[in-house]
């Protein structure tokens, strides 16, 4: 068989091995495809792995011996997936794989509004601790996470992760979801309306696939609900957040910071308005990037092609 990786450079970098393809044919692993050049890759391909490289219909048309298609990612939209079903070829994902790396992230931008780390380091290493005629000083605002109410939307796997964490802290923890589960167990725990959620969170975190109804989500009315003293943490996706809005937000002080791993195109434009915002930290979506988590994604990749050779493929999303 031959094995066409389309985009393996953010997964492996050169940190993880491929070595374990040759177990299954001829691997072709290309860092990244240019969009002109996928029919050409991928043409004469048995198994296209693709994590953020599109296949559309034009281009799976093409694709004479396609047998399997293989995620680099949890989401799945990247690729036309009723279509290839209904040509036979499952597309298998990689589930669960950075649950823990995710609600990590959350709580570094958690804690990073609450303790103000790097502002004050800078300051120390500028000088003003040895000029200070006190033995401390702050710059901004500092705060406890303990007593918090902590608004979550979205509340799967990672969802859940999050609020654990946040019990840890002796946080109060609502949440919304589409389907409610019985989390009777959870200590500081209740479920809430969107609404509810905006009006009475200190810190909001997103864990909400994008789909037509989650798509600008948080928006200007979602946001004008909010206290002005509020934190908005997106992990998720960047299209469930109305960027113009959330900018807008930030700069005319009706919010007092926003903590994002995700934007609506990335990379991102040069104009993209949440660039430039106050009190916005923004991190090129390395949630899932951790040495760990991708070695945990190549796992689950090797899990998927085994399972595929046997006959009997698993994570299929289509």
């Amino acid at each position: 068989m031959k094995i066409v990786i389309l985009d393996g450079y953010t997964t492996n970098p050169g940190d993880l091995s491929w070595a374990w393809l040759s177990e299954y044919g001829e691997a072709a692993v290309f860092d990244r495809t240019p969009h002109e050049k996928i029919v050409e890759r991928t043409r004469d391909a048995d198994i296209v792995v693709t994590n953020k490289t599109p296949l559309g219909r034009a281009e799976i048309d093409q694709m004479e011996r396609l047998r399997f298609v293989a995620l680099l990612s949890t989401g799945y939209n990247v690729v036309d997936g009723a279509y290839l079903r209904e040509k036979g070829v499952p597309v298998s994902n990689i589930p669960a794989y950075s649950t823990g790396a995710v609600a990590q992230l959350v709580f570094a931008f958690l804690t990073a509004f609450a303790n103000r780390v790097a502002l004050h380091s800078e300051a120390v290493h500028a000088g003003e601790w040895c000029r200070c005629p006190d033995f401390c000083f702050w710059k901004a605002p500092l705060a406890e996470l303990s007593g918090k109410t902590l608004g979550i939307i979205g509340f799967g796997g990672i969802g859940q992760k999050v609020a654990d964490i946040a019990t840890a802290f002796d946080m109060q923890v609502i949440a919304v979801s589409g389907h409610e589960t019985d989390q009777s167990a959870r200590k500081n725990f209740r479920w809430t309306t969107l609404e509810g959620l905006a009006a009475q969170s200190d810190f909001i975190t997103l864990h909400c696939p994008l789909t037509p109804e989650t798509e600008n989500l948080v928006d200007a009315a979602f946001l004008a609900r909010c206290k002005k003293t509020a934190y908005l943490i997106n992990t998720a996706r960047g299209p469930v957040v109305d960027a113009g809005a959330l900018a807008d937000a930030l700069n005319e002080g009706r919010l007092a910071g926003a903590g994002l791993d995700v934007l609506t195109t990335e990379p991102p434009a040069e104009d993209n308005p949440l660039l430039h915002a106050k009190n916005c930290l923004i991190t090129p979506h390395i949630a899932w990037a951790g040495y760990e988590t991708r070695a945990r994604l190549m796992s689950i990749l090797k899990d998927n092609f085994a399972a595929f050779a046997k006959g009997a493929p698993i994570h299929v999303v289509n």
